[in-house]
């Protein structure tokens, strides 16, 4: 429960990113549900947003709270992205996917100016990798990017869902988690798995967050990528 306070702490502290008349990014996962309610509730209140959902129950709780919805063929560039992060080191790199939506939310981020990261301090870690990469293959290819990950000294696990069936993502794929141990340089990790025919994507997001909002005991904490 107390994450659960830090999560909304941060959420909350982060919505002085989001500003009337802006296109927004939602993010996907447990702390950005808590600020896409909280934006709900100034939308009820008159604040002008449009979104841009970086998955299917971010989508779903969106139009559940009334916040208006568009799509890239709408516009292309978005104004600022609320997303968590399942982890973050000093140089806010990221690891992200706990959730399995890290393909559209990579794609959302990278369209955003400003990609704004709301976390409780159980994600600030000084070297990334207690948390495994998630990336996500196409199911053709998936026997042979297990063995290339695993030639990588990473321990590969195919993940599923809560019935003990394979999970299955938003675009079709499956995702294997990947436990590189402690990653001392993410930035050639991520064009490794970037480069490997069969990976759609991966949850290495490196040089990509803005600002990372991490609430602490009560207490508000921001970051900005040096």
């Amino acid at each position: 429960m107390a994450n659960d306070a830090e999560k909304q702490e941060a959420a909350r502290a982060s919505l002085r990113y989001v500003r009337d008349g802006q296109i927004v990014g939602l993010g996907s996962g447990s702390t950005a549900t808590f600020a896409i309610r909280m934006m709900g509730e100034r939308v009820r209140e008159g604040m002008k947003i449009r979104g841009i959902p970086s998955s299917i129950a971010s989508r779903d709780l969106a139009i559940e709270l009334g916040i208006p919805l568009i799509t890239f063929e709408d516009a292309q560039q978005i104004d600022v992205t609320i997303d968590g992060a399942d982890e973050f080191d000093p140089h806010l790199n990221l690891i992200k996917g706990g959730g399995g939506a890290m393909l559209r939310e990579k794609v959302v981020a990278s369209a955003s100016r400003q990609l704004v990261i709301v976390t409780d301090s159980s994600k600030q870690v000084p070297v990334l990798g207690r948390f495994p990469v998630p990336v996500e293959v196409i199911t053709f290819a998936e026997p042979l990017v297990d063995k290339r990950i695993a030639d990588l000294d990473a321990k590969v696990v195919q993940r599923q869902d809560k019935s003990g069936k394979v999970y299955v993502t938003d675009e079709g794929h499956h995702i294997l988690d990947c436990h590189f141990g402690k990653i001392s340089d993410p930035a050639t990790l991520a064009r490794t798995l970037s480069e490997m025919p069969g990976i759609v994507e991966h949850g290495l997001f490196v040089g990509m967050a803005s600002i990372v909002v991490m609430a602490k005991a009560g207490a508000v904490e921001e970051f900005r990528r040096p």
